[in-house]
């Protein structure tokens, strides 16, 4: 329990914030994405902490985050109900739906009947009345696209969320999205898509579709699971995720992409910051990501990276010698 909790004084002195596509919303450029290490009730209360003390109030998960699915909101709500519980307002709590979930065919993709349960339960697990921004995960094949943004419109007008978005969309299924919800005045705000230096998908449409929708973009994965950081610049550590063959990480280490990240590494340190800091000001250059979700598996790392708000921008010749590594 840790009701004696007052977050610093000083904590909006120098943050900084970007306004999310035509809303009235504003996001910090660093969010934290409790995704791994959810289980770990005191880490996430470590983190939540550390980052609201900082100006960091977007805090962004998924139902279906764990493992089990469901920890990341279970344990988050135990963070704010004994720390954070009075600054409810000074919070954005965003949460998402559209993986699998629960057994049987009503607990995956985009249906009415999912969305809706899926945030009750979410919202039950993170003890709150709202979020903030609910989204739809992915896109679903089956379910008639009015369907899925029909529901979120209508979390919206309950009270349930009070922002809608999107994430993963791409192409001009983002532009039939917005066409709906604008119909039904309910614009969707926001879109989650995966970006960084090592996936560029995004800059091919999503960017230019979404701010044409009036849309923020909000990147996750901008570290690519952490193979745009220093930790696997000289090898792959014994305890890391490559190691263990998360995602197939040590198979996307060839000796290729090594040499890309030591020259990226290269400019990061003439630039004074770490590799990671700069994949995230590279990820922040576009007027149209409002955002970048990062993890951290200690405070120390959360903190380098809330650095990354106060960067220098990339110079052009900066940002042409990063091409041309990432060619």
């Amino acid at each position: 329990m840790s009701a004696s909790y007052v977050p610093a004084e000083d904590r909006y002195a120098g943050a900084s914030y970007r306004r999310c596509g035509r809303s009235g919303l504003c996001l910090p450029p660093v969010s934290l994405g409790l995704w791994q290490h959810c289980q770990d009730v005191e880490l996430v209360r470590a983190l939540v902490r550390a980052g609201f003390d900082r100006g960091m109030t977007h805090v962004d998960l998924a139902n279906n985050y764990g493992p089990p699915p469901g920890a990341a909101e279970a344990s988050l709500g135990r963070v704010l109900a004994e720390d954070l519980k009075p600054y409810r307002d000074e919070l954005i709590i965003s949460t998402k739906a559209g993986w699998d979930m629960w057994e049987g065919p009503y607990g995956d993709f985009g249906s009415r009947k999912y969305l809706i349960a899926s945030l009750d339960q979410s919202l039950q697990r993170m003890g709150l009345d709202y979020v903030d921004i609910y989204y739809h995960h992915r896109p679903d094949p089956d379910t008639p696209l009015e369907e899925t943004i029909g529901a979120l419109a209508d979390i919206v007008r309950q009270g349930k969320a009070l922002y809608a978005g999107i994430s993963s969309y791409g192409g001009e299924l983002i532009g039939e999205a917005a066409a709906i919800a604008a119909d039904l005045k309910v614009p969707l705000i926001i879109n989650q898509v995966k970006y960084n230096m090592l996936t560029r998908d995004a800059e091919q449409s999503a960017l230019d579709q979404s701010a044409a929708c009036g849309q923020g973009v909000i990147a996750f994965s901008p570290l690519e699971q952490g193979l745009l950081t220093d930790r696997y610049l000289d090898g792959i550590p014994e305890n890391s995720r490559a190691a263990m063959g998360i995602n197939n990480l040590g198979q996307a280490l060839s000796d290729e992409l090594l040499a890309k990240l030591r020259r990226l590494n290269t400019i990061a340190q003439d630039r004074g910051q770490t590799l990671a800091q700069l994949a995230l000001t590279w990820v922040l250059r576009h007027d149209e990501v409002v955002s970048v979700i990062t993890g951290a598996s200690r405070v120390s790392q959360l903190e380098q990276t809330l650095d990354v708000a106060n960067a220098t921008p990339l110079s052009d010749d900066e940002l042409a010698a990063i091409d041309r590594v990432l060619v």
